[in-house]
């Protein structure tokens, strides 16, 4: 067998791993690296050709684990997509999405002179999105499923978003099983909404992500400690507004129902919520239909208190002239609006109109990568570009970890261990400082561990 990794190697986004056994090629994840800002052409090619792929697993929706897999259909793969069924629900919401997101970027540049636009030419379009989710197949956690006679695949939950999976194959090599794990993205032991992650049975190989390396999530609060504690700040004691820039699958979800739960209980004073994400209406009602997938906890919330995506003094805007009504509503409330990295999407209108209020909290609740306008916002740039001007930055810049879907590094090297003393473990989906961290504490367990650059092969 042979293992190449060509994404989310020695950086977080892009993960895409090779698999070849003996001329079969499994892809496992095909994710869109966007760590650079010339990112649709980065993600033009691809290192290999896509039509000798015979097939692709999916650890779960988010776009740089599946954002990529249009452009991969379209330059030739027409071989199946394995995922869980909400991955295929969600995956299809964020594609169609990607799809808005590069025509527009396409539209903001000036016309040619014959009429063109002169922005970067989407990666793929509709049509590209509508051949891959035919592509989808389904298969439920924890059911081995037959892949051909050499090879089976099982989805093991692992939190972190609906339906994300660490994908274990087993594999007969010449008469030799052998067992080798995807880890996906891990998430964490309490989570809104999202169940823990199941133990990964014991592998020979393992490829783990490694985001969170060397660095610990909040213990001495909780979430809804830290919630109220900004609510009270940012909208009671001063009559303002608090921005929550968030995905719009999973991180909503979450972040909505942990509202839910403080305003049931009546902890703080009425506060108007918008939910400005279509996309993120969509998204809730594939957590509605999937509903026997949440935690025990959400659960136990239906039956007493009904839906949790819905409660007094929350509003999902449906459309724009909606959203403009949103920035000229002068009442305290909270905004949560995507994109999470404020790449795109309306947070960049709300963004627009309250980056110099002084009367304006800005609080991110996850992981925004290098180059993105949420990291130059995190790093403290005075001055940042927003639709195509120059703009002071008045407001409060705030961050918690407490709804990072990511877990942090105990929850990783948990997550090691639990696969027994693999020959190799691999370490992926991490930047340079998290790699390093997670690399030295397995190694001084007894593992033996590599950090792969981009195109390294591994024959196991």
């Amino acid at each position: 067998m042979k293992l190449t990794f060509w994404g989310a190697a020695q950086q977080v986004t892009g993960s895409m791993h090779l698999l070849e056994v003996g001329h079969y090629k499994i892809l496992i994840d095909c994710g869109l690296d966007y760590e650079k800002e010339t990112y649709q052409e980065e993600n033009q090619q691809f290192p290999f050709d896509p039509a000798s792929i015979n097939l692709v697993i999916l650890t779960h929706a988010h776009i740089d684990h599946s954002g990529n897999l249009p452009t991969l259909v379209r330059l030739g793969f027409d071989g199946q997509v394995l995922c869980t069924p909400p991955t295929a629900d969600l995956t299809s919401i964020l594609l169609f999405d990607s799809v808005e997101l590069f025509l527009r970027k396409q539209s903001r540049k000036p016309r040619t002179k014959r009429g063109n636009f002169s922005g970067p030419k989407p990666l793929y379009l509709h049509k590209h999105v509508m051949d891959t989710i035919d592509r989808f197949v389904t298969i439920a956690f924890n059911k081995p499923f037959k892949i051909n006679g050499d090879i089976s695949l099982t989805f093991i939950p692992v939190g972190h978003l609906l339906g994300a999976a660490a994908a274990v194959l087993t594999i007969n090599d010449h008469g030799e099983e052998k067992r080798i794990a995807f880890s996906g993205d891990i998430g964490r032991e309490h989570y809104p909404v999202l169940v823990k992650p199941d133990p990964i049975p014991a592998v020979d190989y393992f490829v783990c992500e490694a985001t969170y390396g060397g660095r610990y999530h909040t213990k001495d609060q909780t979430l809804e400690e830290r919630l109220i504690k900004e609510i009270e700040e940012a909208c009671i004691k001063t009559p303002g507004r608090l921005i929550i820039p968030a995905f719009s699958i999973g991180r909503t979800q979450s972040l909505v129902f942990a509202l839910n739960q403080i305003f049931t209980k009546k902890l703080l004073p009425p506060v108007q919520i918008f939910v400005d994400s279509p996309m993120a209406i969509l998204a809730t009602d594939v957590y509605r239909k999937h509903h026997n997938l949440v935690n025990q906890e959400a659960k136990d919330f239906y039956k007493t208190m009904g839906d949790e995506f819905e409660f007094e003094h929350l509003a999902y805007v449906q459309n724009m002239k909606e959203s403009k009504d949103v920035s000229n509503y002068f009442d305290p409330c909270i905004i949560i609006s995507s994109a999470g990295m404020l790449e795109g999407g309306r947070i960049q209108d709300h963004l627009y109109y309250n980056i110099q209020n002084y009367y304006c909290t800005i609080l991110f609740i996850g992981y925004c990568a290098k180059g993105t306008l949420g990291y130059k916002l995190l790093s403290g740039a005075p001055i940042v570009r927003i639709k195509d001007r120059e703009m002071m930055v008045y407001a409060t810049i705030r961050q918690t970890d407490l709804l990072s879907g990511h877990g942090d590094h105990d929850d990783l090297m948990r997550t090691v261990k639990q696969t027994g003393q693999p020959k190799k473990v691999f370490l992926v989906h991490g930047e340079d400082n998290s790699l390093k961290s997670l690399s030295a504490a397995l190694q001084e367990d007894g593992f033996d561990v590599v950090a792969p650059e981009r195109g390294e092969v591994f024959e196991i």
